[in-house]
């Protein structure tokens, strides 16, 4: 064998391991989904706890005022929650109309912190911290900006974490609300609904685990409390926050039920710049927590630590090596015997991505259609492998940024 077959051996091994992993997860988070369609949510007994919901904004004058709309609609009693919107250190129009709407309900517990250059302007955990010093909640839940959520949903997350001491944060699902805007909506559609929320169906299932995604989630404040709220220098606080719940002894429980819609990046300048932050933010908190891998107290945590290394080291090197192997072989200069064999991996690995696919798009009944599986069929060889140009532009602006000390950050994702 050539280095060049060993290279693409690697490879194989390296992406069909990962392969294989992402199909078991896929098969628990399909019978969690089955199973908790048919499951009663608790019901709140003894009254209902004081809910902080805490909305972080920057520049978000587009949408802030429908998000504010739909958080003090709500299906749980007026006076058990209140509405903290950070509007930290806007430029546009989001002081005006936010006062806009709090004038149109003065009798609700609903505050705005306006931040400056000098006390905001530092991000979202920042931004988080500073809200979180005027709550008065005994929980807390984040909402994004852009977020209207459907008016069960705080209920729901309020009552799977009442219902069990163990859960020290609840996730709902957020779903695209713009889907129908462009190709790339649906695609980000797509990818929602079967990459990340089945993931965390099988990652719940499997091992009662989840990462909370920043946003629709609820955590107890004695846990905020106990870990000195959100780390200021991590781009994915949600992220970096999970590991800290799960190493105090807590489980985080994803609600499929809890559903919030949110607007994603309708242009790919857009959806570029969000992506490459959030793969700069999860190589922070990676790297961050890998010493936990030699940890005996971290044992039951090693499968995320392990999973989040594995795609964005494993998978991102094994992707470029093997594509690159391939174009060097149509090109005549470098020579492998295993590039039949590969090439029929490779089709079975397509198959296998539009098969599944297209069958976790079954949990939500509207998502099921022919143009879908056409988006899946084009998704593969288009959008999937964007992915790598993102992930490693990611983990370039990681070194970057880490080298220079720059400090973080807003990353304004642009609103339509």
């Amino acid at each position: 064998m050539t280095v060049a077959d060993y290279l693409s051996l690697f490879a194989v091994i390296c992406i069909w391991s990962l392969l294989l992993v992402n199909i078991v997860l896929i098969i628990a988070g399909y019978v969690y989904y089955l199973r908790n369609e048919r499951r009663e949510i608790p019901t709140i007994e003894g009254g209902f706890p004081f809910v902080s919901i805490m909305v972080p904004a920057h520049n978000e004058g587009k949408v802030i005022e429908r998000t504010v709309e739909s958080l003090l609609a709500f299906d749980y009693p007026e006076d058990r929650y209140e509405l903290i919107v950070i509007n930290d250190n806007s430029s546009d129009e989001s002081e005006r109309v936010l006062e806009g709407v709090k004038k149109r309900y003065p009798h609700r517990n609903f505050q705005v912190i306006n931040t400056d250059a000098k006390t905001g302007g530092k991000g979202k955990s920042n931004a988080l911290n500073i809200g979180f010093e005027e709550s008065r909640g005994d929980l807390i839940a984040i909402y994004d900006a852009d977020n209207t959520p459907e008016k069960p949903a705080l209920r729901y997350l309020v009552s799977e974490i009442l219902h069990d001491q163990k859960l020290g944060a609840v996730i709902g699902k957020f779903r695209t609300c713009n889907r129908d805007a462009s190709w790339l909506t649906r695609f980000i559609n797509i990818e929602t609904l079967s990459f990340q929320w089945m993931a965390q169906a099988g990652r719940w299932s499997l091992f009662k685990l989840c990462t909370i995604p920043g946003t629709n989630f609820i955590v107890r404040r004695s846990i905020l409390e106990a870990i000195g709220g959100w780390d200021v220098k991590a781009v994915a606080e949600d992220t970096e926050i999970s590991f800290r719940i799960y190493m105090m002894g807590y489980h985080i429980k994803f609600q499929s039920k809890a559903v919030t819609w949110e607007q994603e990046p309708q242009t790919l300048a857009v959806w570029f710049k969000q992506r490459a932050r959030w793969a700069k933010g999860n190589i922070y908190v990676i790297l961050k927590n890998v010493p936990l891998l030699f940890k005996k107290s971290a044992r039951r945590i090693r499968f995320d630590i392990l999973y989040f290394l594995s795609i964005y080291f494993l998978l991102l090197s094994s992707l470029l090596l093997s594509d690159t192997l391939l174009v060097l072989h149509l090109l005549g200069y470098v020579h492998t015997t295993l590039a039949g064999f590969s090439g029929s991996l490779w089709i079975l690995a397509i198959l296998l991505f539009i098969t599944g696919t297209f069958i976790t798009l079954s949990t939500e009944k509207d998502e099921i259609s022919l143009s879908n599986l056409g988006y899946i069929m084009l998704m593969y060889v288009t959008y999937c492998q964007l992915w790598m140009v993102v992930a490693a532009y990611g983990f370039y602006i990681f070194l970057k940024d880490t080298l220079l000390k720059r400090e973080t950050k807003w990353y304004k994702t642009e609103r339509f």
